[in-house]
């Protein structure tokens, strides 16, 4: 029996570029005679004939072209999001509508995930965009890795391959699209990254701007609470609020020594400071016990979630 790849497209105003697409992933995979494959097209809001040529491709392509629109533009993510559910294969691709990325690459990934990663992000090494763009994804890449500890080059590029349990496990809103080797790497799978051609744009224009990089440091905040601190909230807010502590206690003794020579200290802004940080540090720490609290009263079987494999479990 074949298996069967997905390949999930989010489409935005790329009405130029779906029928060459379509043509070259047909082409690829029809050179794999041991897997099936199905395009699955999000149109995520189009204002432009998006929708009619995607259409078209469908009743061409009866056989392996899908397509989903929705009622407006919801962002990458939700698209994504939608894709993976309705995909039937195993592995799973995600990859962009502009050409950019080139479905000659295809086999990389499926190597890679062969091989036994179960997620490959694509790294597009000789990236085919102006300075303005390269350069602030450097600095968002190095910041991300630093501060997620997952080495990878290009946490942006959307050319990536999934086995199935991996998105299982995965919710992914907002910005987060970006950053799913984070969340997969929380759970303990295997990352693995292929360097691929980066094609000039062909049509259209880019959809994003430095914006989404300032939404990305804040997606990338919740991300880090997510993975590191779902399990232990009070290390979060208690470690804040200690620190909060720590530095309002060493200022209201400060304080409290000029006090005890004589000085007046009642106005001084430093007072006021001080007694905010305390109260800070109260609220932070009791904040996190009660997170503790409702986490050890929630009732989940997150911990299937952490486990790979059984062996001899029998099950009550």
């Amino acid at each position: 029996m074949r298996s069967l790849i997905s390949i999930v497209v989010p489409v935005y105003n790329e009405k130029d570029s779906l029928v060459l697409l379509v043509d070259q992933i047909s082409k690829v995979m029809a050179a794999r005679a041991k897997e099936s494959f199905e395009i699955i097209f999000i149109d995520d809001g189009s204002t432009d004939q998006s929708w009619d040529v995607i259409q078209n491709l469908a009743a061409q392509h009866a056989k392996y072209v899908r397509a989903i629109r929705f009622r407006k533009n919801f962002g990458k993510s939700q698209a994504l999001s939608v894709g993976f559910q309705l995909a039937q294969g195993d592995p799973i691709i995600s990859m962009d509508a502009d050409l950019q990325d080139d479905p000659q690459e295809i086999p990389l990934f499926l190597d890679k995930i062969n091989d036994g990663a179960d997620l490959v992000s694509g790294w597009k090494v000789n990236r085919q965009d102006p300075l303005s763009k390269t350069l602030p994804s450097k600095v968002f890449n190095a910041v991300v890795q630093l501060m997620s500890g997952v080495k990878l080059h290009d946490f942006n590029c959307g050319f990536k391959a999934y086995r199935k349990e991996v998105l299982r496990h995965i919710k992914i809103y907002g910005e987060l699209h970006r950053f799913i080797p984070v969340l997969a790497h929380g759970y303990g799978f295997k990352i693995a990254e292929v360097g691929v051609r980066h094609n000039p744009r062909q049509f259209g224009y880019s959809k994003y701007g430095l914006e989404r990089y300032a939404r990305g440091f804040l997606d990338l905040l919740t991300v880090i609470i997510t993975t590191r601190f779902i399990k232990r909230p009070s290390h979060l807010f208690g470690g804040f609020g200690i620190i909060a502590g720590l530095i309002g206690f060493s200022i209201l003794f400060y304080l409290s020594v000029h006090w005890l020579m004589g000085t007046h200290i009642g106005a001084r802004p430093l007072f006021f400071l001080g007694i905010m940080l305390s109260i800070m540090s109260i609220q932070m720490i009791s904040l996190g016990l009660i997170a503790e609290l409702f986490l050890y009263y929630a009732k989940s079987n997150e911990n299937e979630d952490l486990i790979q494999q059984k062996i001899n479990i029998v099950l009550n």
